[in-house]
C-alpha cells in the first residue's frame, strides 16, 4: 500500500476507489449478469485508465514547470525518480482497465 501514498493520495486513492467499485460490480454480476453490469465494468474501468494518466500529466506538467523555473543543473537521478513516482498513477489505472476488462469478460463468458 506504500504505492499509493507515493504516486500521490489525489489520483491514487480515487483509483482505489474504483477498483472497489469495479469488483462489487464484479460480485454483483455473478450474481445478477446483465448487461447493464458489464457495461458498467467496461466504463468504470476506462475512466480508471483514463484517470491515470491524467494525473501522470497533470503531474508532468507541475514538473516541467518547476524545472523551468530553476537555473541550476538538475541531476538525472533526480528526473528518474520523479517519472518513477508520477508512472505509479498511470501504471494502476491501467492495471484496473486489465482486471475490469478480464471481469467483463468473464461475466460474458459466463452469460447463459
Amino acid at each position: 500500500m506504500n504505492f499509493i501514498l507515493e504516486g500521490g493520495p489525489i489520483f491514487m486513492v480515487p483509483l482505489l476507489i474504483l477498483l472497489i467499485i469495479i469488483v462489487i460490480l464484479f460480485y454483483k454480476g455473478i450474481k445478477d449478469n446483465t448487461e447493464k453490469t458489464r457495461k458498467l465494468i467496461n466504463a468504470f474501468a476506462l475512466f480508471s485508465f483514463v484517470f491515470g494518466v491524467l494525473g501522470f500529466v497533470i503531474g508532468l506538467l507541475g514538473a516541467l514547470e518547476a524545472l523551468s523555473a530553476t537555473n541550476n543543473d538538475i541531476s538525472p537521478a533526480i528526473i528518474a525518480g520523479g517519472f518513477k513516482v508520477g508512472l505509479l498513477s498511470p501504471t494502476f489505472g491501467m492495471v484496473i482497465f486489465l482486471i475490469g476488462k478480464l471481469f467483463s469478460i468473464v461475466l460474458t463468458w459466463k452469460k447463459k
